[in-house]
């Protein structure tokens, strides 16, 4: 009478419709030593039951607080200046290799460097513009801070809902 029980609680545990009282009994019979030759393979899994119920997390769970001191921004000011010495270092050195017959070169240096200046105040304006559309990625780090905080509150429910 007690296999033919065992036999037709696992069915239903199998089927999800036990209730945590049968779901015990089921334990308790599998904790023993007497289990049914051909049961035996429940018994692990009912094993891992018990010992996986006495388990408990005592580890701190450590909370992320992003402030503006610990959160590293990156400042594209810096990006404009390290563009402009690589060309002019670009300019100074690769001036040397050419054949300097007919460039444009300029005999007058303040016509020289109206010039320049004019080249690299135009250089500025369109790397002004190139920058003012990446602006956008502050709100896109923002947003992924959102989405790790709500990933946090899914882990967490996960784990009390066991899913």
């Amino acid at each position: 009478m007690v296999l033919n029980n065992i036999e037709n609680l696992l069915e239903k545990y199998e089927n999800g419709e036990t209730s945590l009282k049968e779901e015990q009994l089921l334990k308790n019979y599998f904790a023993g030593d007497n289990v049914a030759p051909h049961l035996e393979m429940y018994k692990p899994m009912f094993g891992y039951f018990l010992v996986s119920k006495q388990e408990q997390f005592n580890k701190d769970i450590p909370f992320k607080t992003e402030t503006k001191a610990t959160k590293r921004n990156f400042n594209y000011k810096w990006l404009s200046v390290a563009a402009v010495a690589v060309l002019m270092i670009g300019f100074y050195f690769g001036s040397g290799s050419l054949n300097n017959d007919d460039l444009g070169t300029y005999e007058d240096p303040e016509v020289a460097l109206m010039e320049l200046t004019k080249s690299l105040e135009m250089i500025s304006q369109n790397f002004n513009k190139g920058v003012s559309t990446v602006n956008y990625l502050d709100e896109l780090e923002k947003g992924k801070a959102t989405l790790g905080y709500l990933n946090e509150i899914d882990n967490a429910t996960g784990l009390i809902f066991k899913n």
